[in-house]
């Protein structure tokens, strides 16, 4: 038996991001989420939780407790070089505004609010942090690419998963080295079979992990 855990799950944050994410809850963007080499491209959702949506889904099942993981909310966008073009296009605009185009609106001006650019909304405003009217003018490259950077290359360190209450699988269980491949029985108790989801084999999303558990089943249905 291999240690067992949720995967395909949500990942939770605490404290700071939690309190710089929650307002951030429904807002959805197609991003590139990454650990070390391995990485999806999907869409990712904020919650009042933290992060959830396929992108995240899948790398929750390579995350590891104390992992950061990395985020590029434009994939295929260099937000530097366009935050430069908009500076020189039009240098009253406001850095939030500009953002916009890159970003749902409310994911805009907190990104600008975290950058040092922003200030929180008025007590009882509803809605997302507001953005002093900071234009693009007054900003220099050293600024401009920390803007970018959180947009381009932004760094989380969650604080777990939210488990088995909304996994879709679980990780490790039955070791595949203790079975065999083609009958899924025991190689060491005759008569003794594990198919599907018990068993160390987890699948990316997409309905893979539905069929691997009727081909393993199937074939120790048919070995029997």
């Amino acid at each position: 038996m291999l240690p067992t855990r949720a995967g395909l799950v949500p990942l939770m944050f605490q404290g700071g991001l939690l309190e710089m994410t929650s307002d951030l809850s429904g807002v959805s963007v197609d991003a590139r989420v990454a650990i070390g080499k391995t990485g999806f491209d999907e869409a990712l959702l904020f919650t009042h939780r933290g992060l959830s949506g396929p992108s995240i889904l899948q790398i929750s099942s390579y995350w590891r407790e104390g992992q950061e993981v990395r985020i590029d909310l434009a994939p295929r966008r260099d937000v530097f070089d366009e935050l430069k073009a908009a500076r020189g296009a039009n240098g009253r605009q406001e850095l939030h505004t500009v953002l916009s185009a890159v970003l749902p609106r409310r994911l805009a001006e907190r990104v600008a609010l975290d950058s040092g650019l922003g200030r929180p909304a008025e007590a009882g405003a509803p809605g997302a942090a507001k953005s002093v009217p900071i234009r693009m003018a007054d900003l220099s490259d050293k600024k401009l690419k920390a803007v970018a950077d959180a947009v381009n290359a932004w760094r989380v360190l969650p604080s777990g998963t939210e488990g088995y209450r909304t996994a879709e699988v679980t990780l490790g269980g039955v070791d595949t080295a203790g079975l065999s491949s083609k009958t899924m029985q025991a190689k060491d108790v005759p008569g003794l079979y594990f198919i599907g989801e018990c068993v160390d084999v987890t699948g990316h999303l997409g309905g893979y992990n539905f069929q691997w558990a009727w081909s393993s089943g199937a074939a120790a249905g048919r070995s029997l």
